[in-house]
């Protein structure tokens, strides 16, 4: 249709990255792009750490479940959500300020998400590949301690930049049919049959043949093992208190 549209269609997870390193000022445009993103009331409620240190993301990767591609990438980038910064700003200018609402926490998630998605957009728009890494809230206190996050900051991904040394398919997503309602919500249960079934060959083509499973036995873990139920008591730690 275009080539905006083109590049959306095509993203993948790269999890293999070549030696070669981001150029300083391309690294640079792709916060710049990230910060031009929709924020809530001009909030910008997120701070990114942009990690360095080879031992931190040893450290980093073995906390988010042992993916070795944080070591690898060339950038690795921690984005918070940070409701202290705005918060701090409004008590300054005379504000009596209210912490830890429900509000705030989504705003902040809300913002972070937004603003990286636009980094990986400019990302993948000049040739580099990109993983998310949600496995950091697996071990958030940790990961908060390691980079020093004060209250009211918490870890909501990990994202590895990095040219890409693999090309992997693309993987399919639902049909439109299924996600798009009109005027109220409803189910197709045939929908998700029909793209278990799309799934399933896909994960056999791609494996040759070593994996049959298909989109719904794929989250089996995500409401079972991967509950992550400690976020709720870290992020009350944290300031996040839900109010």
């Amino acid at each position: 249709m275009n080539p905006v549209i083109d590049l959306l269609k095509s993203h993948r997870s790269i999890r293999k990255f070549t030696d070669q390193k981001i150029p300083h000022e391309t690294f640079l445009e792709l916060i710049r792009a990230g910060q031009s993103a929709a924020t809530s009331s001009h909030v910008q409620a997120y701070s990114i750490i942009h990690v360095t240190s080879p031992e931190k993301r040893a450290a980093i990767a073995e906390l988010a479940g042992n993916q070795k591609y944080i070591e690898t990438c060339s950038h690795f980038l921690m984005f918070c959500a940070d409701m202290k910064r705005p918060t701090d700003a409004a008590e300054r200018a005379g504000a009596e300020v209210t912490r830890g609402m429900t509000e705030q926490f989504l705003v902040a998630s809300v913002d972070t998400a937004l603003m990286a998605q636009n980094v990986v957009i400019a990302a993948e728009s000049v040739g580099l590949g990109i993983c998310y890494i949600g496995g950091v809230r697996n071990n958030p206190t940790e990961i908060s301690e390691l980079l020093k996050l004060p209250d009211h900051v918490y870890p909501v991904f990990g994202l590895c930049l990095g040219y890409p040394d693999q090309n992997p398919d693309i993987k399919p997503r639902l049909p439109v049919e299924s996600i798009l309602m009109e005027d109220e919500y409803r189910e197709d249960t045939g929908l998700v049959a029909e793209f278990d079934d799309a799934m399933r060959l896909y994960y056999s083509q791609r494996t040759g043949g070593n994996k049959d499973t298909n989109w719904s036995e794929q989250l089996n873990p995500l409401f079972s093992s991967k509950l992550r139920a400690h976020m709720r008591e870290f992020l009350a730690r944290r300031g996040f208190e839900m109010k």
